[in-house]
């Protein structure tokens, strides 16, 4: 019998102790071996949990008990789950934990002290969604060219309503607010923050980086309007919050940001709370990894496959190699390095002479037009224009738009998306 510890019995870690009870039959035919929860720590005793199993709120309770065998962290947060699971690891006992924000930045640290210690994190990114498993285990073969991810179910619901129906942000951000899929304070999923994290985790298993969230480029969809959405419709682009990964010539570039892409790529028809993750691997091509990112049982599912994984045997190194990957490894592109397309979104007078005005200023950055739409205003003597750019460099756009921001034919600010072709 192997017994598990729960540290953080809310929504997943009631789900967690409730199908290892209810399922425990199917369970330990796919184990082996028979699970079960001996114990849970939560903050607040008063709270009912809805489980069938010994709560406290001391997590020594299950550091300490020599016959746990499996610790589950799932309190949240970086610091203190940190010192919690370092403690367990070190204590010998086997850690699962959905905790993405600890990943982000303690990752390196965590597997250097797990050793041959099962540490698996496959409810961290895209819940129910066994991405983890795909790219440590069915992707070995692979150098991986690419990752593009739809891994935060907030900002996709989001995007989705103002693409289908036309909504506002504001409006759109108060719903998911009322139906509980964005936080009173939502920055940390509509500021690109939650899939950052998400990202840095997958990142390191493709590319060995090891990067914090404050070293990467990340920007959030509070900027984007019908304007942006109808732009998008007519020249064939869906807009999605996405998480990039991506082998260059001279390193790796990580970024999560507004994107626009294809109608017809795979990734551009999930919509609402779905996540989705694509790869392309050198050897298989494209694959393609879809389902529910977040909720109690997507989230208890990827826990408890990990738990079975460990019981099996089938743990190996936490992020899925035993030396340095790509020779003598990768860099993370610094983010004034990246290449890509680019969308402008500008006010400006509705006069002629002004794209004349504006194509010279980018002339003289090596950028160049290659589609461009006007769009009224409702200033009679103003209009919107939108346009996209061929590839250029990040630093190059970045330094354009400070330049065209003078030219008294623009008004107020400009804004910017990252096409990905």
């Amino acid at each position: 019998m192997i017994k598990v510890g729960i540290l953080g019995v809310g929504t997943v870690g009631a789900s967690v102790a409730n199908i290892l009870e209810e399922n425990a039959d199917i369970i330990e035919a796919r184990a082996g071996k028979k699970i079960v929860v001996k114990h849970g720590v939560v903050k607040n005793l008063s709270k009912d949990r809805g489980v069938n199993i010994p709560l406290s709120d001391n997590v020594d309770d299950i550091l300490n008990d020599p016959e746990i065998d499996i610790v589950v962290e799932l309190m949240g947060g970086v610091e203190k789950p940190y010192a919690v699971v370092k403690k367990a690891l070190e204590s010998g006992k086997a850690v699962v934990t959905a905790n993405k924000a600890l990943l982000a930045y303690h990752r390196y640290e965590l597997q250097e002290i797990a050793g041959d210690t099962p540490l698996m994190y496959e409810a961290s990114t895209a819940g129910g969604i066994p991405i983890i498993g795909a790219m440590r285990n069915g992707l070995t073969a692979n150098h991986i060219e690419s990752i593009q991810g739809i891994m935060n179910g907030t900002t996709n619901y989001m995007l989705t309503k103002m693409i289908n129906e036309g909504a506002k942000y504001d409006e759109i951000l108060k719903e998911a607010q009322d139906l509980g899929y964005a936080e009173a304070d939502p920055t940390f999923d509509v500021g690109g923050f939650d899939a950052s994290h998400k990202l840095l985790i997958l990142a390191s298993i493709a590319y060995g980086i090891d990067a914090k969230p404050e070293d990467i480029l990340i920007e959030g969809i509070e900027n984007i309007t019908q304007t942006d959405v109808t732009f998008a419709k007519e020249f064939g682009y869906e807009i999605k919050l996405l998480g990039i990964a991506k082998k260059v010539e001279n390193g790796v570039e990580l970024r999560v940001h507004p994107t626009m892409i294809s109608q017809n790529s795979m990734i551009a028809k999930v919509d609402g709370v779905m996540n989705a993750v694509s790869v392309v691997g050198d050897r298989v091509g494209e694959t393609m990894y879809y389902g529910a990112g977040a909720g109690g049982d997507a989230t208890a599912s990827a826990v408890i496959a990990d738990i079975v994984d460990i019981v099996r045997g089938n743990h190996g190194p936490m992020l899925g190699y035993k030396k340095g990957l790509e020779g003598s490894g990768l860099e993370l592109l610094p983010e004034e390095e990246i290449v890509t397309n680019y969308y402008l979104r500008m006010e400006v007078d509705d006069q002629s002479g002004v794209l004349a005005s504006i194509t010279r200023e980018l002339e003289k950055f090596n950028i160049s037009i290659e589609s461009m739409l006007q769009k009224p205003h409702s200033n009679d003597e103003r209009v919107k224009l939108l346009f996209t750019t061929h590839k250029c460099q990040e630093a190059k756009i970045q330094e354009a738009m400070v330049v065209l921001k003078k030219l008294d034919c623009i008004y107020g600010e400009i804004a910017m998306m990252r096409i990905e072709k």
